[in-house]
């Protein structure tokens, strides 16, 4: 931990005092408020959700999904009934807010769950009512096979009904924007350690490993008792995801055990799960001088990078900001080195809507949050993008992930 001191100084998170950087129920409260509202609109009786971020919005639970179905049961009248497998029974009764929880024994066991879900729901009264889903049963989780819940509650009219509660996940609260926003603090800071780290000779594991510690321990202890450490990854964690030397080539590459090594293009991603919730930095960085193949291409990124943040403003379609980037592309001859869309939304889920691509004509609005990463990928050079978390405003946006992005900045191993 001996350059902790140093890099919360940098960051300014030294002697901080903290609130609750938790969910509150209030917020819960009114997203419910809302939902109810939509399923009443719809003429829907209550929702069956089995997505784990959707289970997460309206309850405040977060699990490991396993072959063991956990779903929460929505009524009209806007309660929220969990039922869960009896290994996660006193984990929800102890961290959900959901008003009551159910449990069934096991999976696969002599009685399958799905048939004790149906069940429970008919006990609920739900036999013959519209039912709105956004999975009709469990997913092919683990190995995972069962009925469907339309298969066991015949009576009941099934309704798929997944952008109930996900429309309303788009635009983010001021509760979600402010943990995505403590998230970045850490993911910063991960960030930045790896960057101090990282020299010719080392395993991109052992760098990643001792930026994600030191970054997760600092955040453990500022944050104790005040956040919940529930998500994808626990902590901070900063790495390379083998996108080191050529193999940065490949956009979303897995980690090959690389060895750093002078002339290497390096790109990175951070991030830190605050409460369920977490933001995306990702930075491209050079191992010694950079060759100029790899200049050109940091500047080209770079530019096409400020076209998409350019373009980022309220009532705008986010197809717009992908043409306007692929425009820069084919105008610059790097059609060719094109991967991937612009950005994507984020927040408990590192991927999910609203995306910005050339196929989706939804309008920007203030509360979103999404990132903004356009690459270029050169085969024998490598790849090159940086990627961060903004938040629409009413009148453009607000970076979250602060971090340096020009290149004299990202040079390392010198």
């Amino acid at each position: 931990m001996k350059n902790l001191g140093k890099i919360k100084e940098c960051l300014g998170i030294i002697a901080m005092s903290y609130s609750a950087l938790i969910i509150s129920r209030k917020e819960v409260e009114k997203r419910r408020n809302k939902i109810t509202r939509l399923m009443e609109k719809q003429g829907i009786d209550a929702l069956f959700l089995a997505s784990a971020a959707n289970v997460a919005y309206v309850s405040n639970f977060f699990y490991l999904p396993t072959e063991r179905p956990i779903v929460a049961v929505m009524n009209q009248d806007g309660t929220v009934t969990l039922i869960t497998p009896l290994l996660e029974h006193e984990h929800a009764e102890k961290y959900s807010y959901a008003d009551r929880v159910l449990y069934y024994p096991e999976y696969p066991d002599e009685k399958h769950p799905m048939k004790y879900i149906a069940e429970y729901m008919e006990e609920m009264g739900l036999a013959d009512k519209v039912i709105g889903y956004d999975s009709d049963g469990w997913g092919p989780v683990f190995g995972y096979r069962g009925p469907k819940l339309s298969e066991l509650l015949r009576s009941a009219k099934m309704v798929y009904a997944r952008d109930i509660v996900e429309e309303l996940r788009i635009k983010k609260s001021a509760e979600e924007i402010r943990l995505l926003a403590e998230s970045a603090k850490w993911a910063s800071l991960a960030h930045r350690l790896l960057q101090e780290y990282t020299r010719p000779g080392l395993y991109e594991d052992e760098i990643s490993m001792l930026a994600s510690m030191e970054a997760t321990l600092a955040m453990a202890r500022a944050l104790k008792g005040v956040y919940r450490p529930a998500g994808w990854t626990a902590g901070a964690h900063a790495g390379f995801r083998g996108q080191v030397g050529s193999h940065s080539y490949y956009p979303h590459s897995l980690t090959i055990h690389a060895v750093i090594k002078h002339g290497d293009v390096l790109v990175t991603g951070a991030t830190a799960l605050i409460s369920g919730y977490g933001a995306e930095l990702e930075r491209t960085m050079i191992v010694g001088e950079p060759s100029p193949n790899q200049e050109k291409y940091f500047k080209l990124m770079l530019r096409a990078r400020e076209i998409a943040f350019e373009k980022i403003r309220p009532r705008t379609k986010c197809s717009e900001v992908d043409k306007a980037v692929r425009k820069f592309y084919k105008e610059n001859g790097l059609t060719e080195y094109w991967r991937h869309h612009t950005g994507h939304g984020i927040g408990l889920e590192y991927h999910e809507p609203p995306f910005l691509d050339i196929g989706y004509d939804r309008v920007l609005e203030p509360g979103m949050v999404i990132t903004i990463e356009p690459g270029i990928y050169v085969k024998g050079v490598g790849g090159f993008r940086h990627s961060d978390t903004v938040v629409v405003t009413e009148d453009g946006y607000e970076v979250l992930t602060r971090y340096p992005d020009q290149l004299e900045d990202l040079i390392v191993g010198l």
